[in-house]
């Protein structure tokens, strides 16, 4: 079973607001921006990032019926801002792994411990092109100038 709600309750009106700042900073983190469903406010919702070729992978220690995860489900995808860089992902794609394969050793044995085998795949939107953002667009375009 993943933590209990009233952890994901109180991380996402304290742990969140102190996290997140960090999370745009440090390798293996990120930031997920999505919309919310209902009130059509824009959300940053920091997450723990495993990247595998032009895929992220998401451990979601909440579960999947989180709202930030619902929201993302809905909308095809949503922004990750990462290390200076923002990706737009799309193609959400949710599902379980008990053996927790998609995930570096350590990490699997940590969430095994708790109990978290739910995962949120997302692609990077164009591919792996989408990652290098504006800085390498402007030197492509004046490559081919």
């Amino acid at each position: 079973m993943p933590a209990p709600r009233w952890l994901a309750r109180f991380n996402l009106h304290v742990t969140n607001r102190i996290l997140g700042p960090f999370a745009l900073r440090m390798p293996g983190m990120g930031v997920i921006e999505h919309v919310g469903r209902k009130t059509r406010r824009l959300h940053r919702t920091p997450v723990l990032i495993f990247r595998q070729s032009n895929h992220y992978v998401i451990a979601l220690t909440y579960g999947r019926e989180s709202e930030w995860v619902k929201n993302v489900v809905v909308q095809n995808g949503c922004v990750l801002e990462t290390q200076a860089r923002r990706l737009q992902l799309s193609n959400p794609y949710l599902y379980r792994d008990d053996k927790r394969l998609a995930m570096p050793a350590f990490v699997r044995i940590m969430l095994g411990l708790l109990n978290v085998s739910d995962f949120l795949e997302l692609t990077v939107a164009g591919g792996a092109q989408a990652e290098y953002g504006k800085e390498n667009r402007q030197f492509q375009d004046k490559k081919s100038a």
